[in-house]
């Protein structure tokens, strides 16, 4: 009863199926990961750049500061910031709280050294976005197990393809699955070679700060190794005060597409559910309409193509005006980055949703190969090819005037193929015997190819 008012379904009605995002893009998480910069930056200059080194006691007892972090150390920094009504300020200030505690004020003014707000910021983005998409990819790699399993299990299947939503030349139920894992296999390995990148150069991006102060040091070969050895991470050398985010706009817009793909899934499904081609699992207790008992809604592919329709909105909003800030900095990247959760939550949701449609459904041959076996109209194009290749006159017209709007039998069929002046018997055997079921080229090996590709 606690969510009735809350205003988001993230927090509301659909929490429960995000709460492994709520430690990374909460404030709570924010503001964790803010301190775990700080602290990795102070042990950094006192420690690799010798400003003031630490015994190994005194460095666990600040690296303790960032391990003990809970929400009750959150709700600290939060009263702090009621004060400064300066977020990133008021980390500083309890990060020098706690290490007064420690008895350790020898150090406290190091604490945000040369920093500006941004050089933290930027930093915990970055790790929030680096432990959101391993959490993306979790999903995005169960969505592509079910999708190759049925690829699998139904590569011979076949099935009447629709082109325009019209009955056309057939296929197989896997390759049809496989054709999405393909696809979804394609955008998860660029995904992941995308790398996240920071900036720690100061308050409009030269180190000005830093070399007045220490102009021995090579800021930017320091920069870069903080970055890359305690963060693991792309350093940004050329920047202004802020990030230039170009790697989250490359993000989002893998994930758009990902989430186009996924798009493409649920609507496909819900079309051959409501074909019949495919039956939903029923469960006990469950309602598919207030009024009509007999409905088996596809409501998990309708939940997921709802919910990452938001993501895909917001996510191109955010892709393009993340790359704009006015002269060295503007605030508006920074309301804009708080929304990055949200993006995370709908992608989860959505994908949980089509993963769960997928395995609710199960293959309805009946009526697959009823819809193969009724349209023969599906060889016009076997036998007008057939007839090209032997050189029969207009084979296409011919084949356009017998099937074009209308059903034939398998004796109209029959006919035109008797009547054939230059195709040799024992093809008009073999044309004769074909039918729509066998009528599916290289479906089947078309998905051994794509297992034994990966």
């Amino acid at each position: 009863m606690n969510g009735l008012n809350n205003i988001s379904v993230i927090d509301g009605r659909y929490k429960k199926q995000v709460l492994e995002l709520n430690d990374i893009f909460s404030e709570y998480g924010l503001i964790k990961h803010r301190v775990d910069v700080e602290i990795k930056w102070l042990l950094f200059i006192l420690n690799d750049l010798q400003f003031c080194p630490l015994s190994k006691d005194e460095t666990a007892s600040v690296l303790s500061i960032s391990e003990g972090f809970n929400k009750e150390s959150a709700v600290l920094v939060k009263n702090i910031e009621k004060t400064t009504n300066h977020d990133v300020k008021a980390v500083e200030y309890y990060v020098k709280n706690e290490l007064q505690n420690r008895k350790l004020d020898k150090i406290k003014e190091w604490v945000h050294f040369c920093c500006t707000s941004e050089d933290i910021n930027n930093i915990s983005y970055a790790l929030m976005f680096k432990s959101g998409i391993e959490i993306i990819l979790k999903y995005i790699s169960e969505l592509l197990e079910v999708l190759e399993s049925f690829g699998e299990k139904y590569k011979g299947t076949p099935m009447m393809s629709r082109t325009h939503g019209q009955p056309a030349t057939p296929t197989t139920v896997g390759k049809e699955f496989i054709n999405f894992a393909f696809r979804i296999l394609r955008e998860k390995k660029l995904l992941e070679k995308i790398h996240m990148e920071c900036k720690i150069n100061g308050a409009s991006g030269n180190f000005n700060a830093h070399f007045f102060v220490k102009p021995e040091i090579n800021w930017i070969d320091a920069s870069e190794k903080f970055i890359t050895e305690k963060l693991e991470m792309k350093p940004l050398i050329w920047t202004t005060q802020i990030n230039n985010y170009h790697y989250i706009s490359e993000v989002l817009h893998s994930l758009i597409r990902i989430s186009s793909t996924v798009i493409d899934i649920d609507r496909d499904f819900w079309g051959y559910i409501s074909f019949n081609y495919f039956k939903q699992k029923t469960k006990e207790g469950e309602v598919g309409s207030s009024t009509m008992p007999h409905k088996v809604n596809p409501i998990d592919f309708e939940n997921s193509e709802g919910n990452i329709g938001i993501a895909i909105s917001i996510m191109e909003h955010m892709s393009v005006k993340l790359l704009n800030s006015r002269f060295q900095r503007d605030l508006t990247d920074s309301t804009v980055l708080r929304n990055s959760g949200i993006v995370f939550g709908y992608i989860v949701i959505g994908l949980k949703s089509s993963i769960k449609g997928l395995s609710k459904i199960e293959i309805n041959i009946n009526k697959i190969s009823g819809d193969l076996s009724d349209n023969l109209e599906l060889l016009a194009e076997p036998v007008q090819t057939a007839m090209r290749m032997y050189g029969e006159e207009n084979p296409y017209e011919k084949l356009k005037l017998l099937t074009r709007g209308h059903k034939i039998s398998q004796k109209d069929l029959n006919n035109l193929i008797d009547g054939l002046e230059k195709v040799p018997e024992d093809v008009k055997i073999k044309m004769k015997s074909l039918t729509p079921e066998k009528y599916i080229g290289l479906s089947e090996k078309l998905v051994e190819r794509y297992f034994s590709s990966k």
